[in-house]
């Protein structure tokens, strides 16, 4: 299918509206991180034959407004992704699927169980995860628990494993806890065979990072 004039034209519309609403946004949910998560999104979705409008609309979107820098708010994102989409003329149901994409890609939100799936959503949360994984995703990781004034690590406070929606929401736990809590389950939730394959080698490196991080942390090395 040839993909429209029109169509560009939204997606260059609407990363220029990204890029200026996150214009000095904290640094591991930043412009560099939706450019990142664009990047990869094209290249899932082209190997999946998802729909290209909808997966790049949602990528440049789906950190519009995250509900952690927004006191909580899950809908502030999807309502400004859709206010933004009507004024330049996006088709309602195109509008409709991207809101559905920001409201249920969130790790928290697999917390309770997602309520809309399609293949565009698995693309997007599938390159979203995979910015939270390996050399980059490390360094989101302190760069936002940083941020957040948080522990590097506590060896006295362990990892909670089980985690409902809420208590994630509210946890306040060391940054390495965090690897235990979301980063290291990421590999084997990955939606797409494209993102399963891509998510191994960054695994892998997470893994690895740990064992030097302990063994500097105890002296041993």
């Amino acid at each position: 299918m040839v993909f429209e004039k029109n169509h560009q034209e939204s997606i260059d519309a609407t990363k220029a509206f990204m890029e200026e609403t996150l214009a000095g946004a904290e640094g591991s949910h930043d412009v560099w991180h939706i450019r990142r998560v664009h990047t990869m999104a094209k290249r899932i979705a082209a190997e999946e034959g998802a729909d290209r409008l909808v997966v790049e609309l949602g990528a440049l979107l789906h950190d519009i407004a995250d509900a952690k820098f927004h006191n909580g708010d899950d809908e502030i994102g999807p309502r400004k992704a859709k206010e933004f989409l009507e004024s330049i003329g996006v088709e309602e149901s195109v509008v409709e699927h991207v809101e559905n994409i920001i409201r249920n890609i969130s790790f928290r939100k697999s917390l309770e169980g997602q309520e809309f799936r399609s293949l565009e959503l698995d693309v997007v949360q599938d390159a979203d995860r995979l910015d939270a994984l390996g050399a980059i995703g490390i360094a989101r990781t302190f760069a936002y628990n940083g941020a957040k004034g948080r522990q590097l690590y506590d060896p006295a406070i362990k990892p909670n494993l089980h985690m409902t929606k809420e208590e994630y929401k509210a946890s306040t736990a060391p940054t390495v806890n965090h690897f235990y809590e979301k980063l290291l389950l990421l590999k084997d939730r990955m939606n797409t065979a494209t993102g399963r394959r891509l998510a191994e080698g960054r695994h892998v490196f997470m893994e690895q990072y740990l064992e030097e991080f302990y063994d500097e942390w105890e002296g041993k090395i």
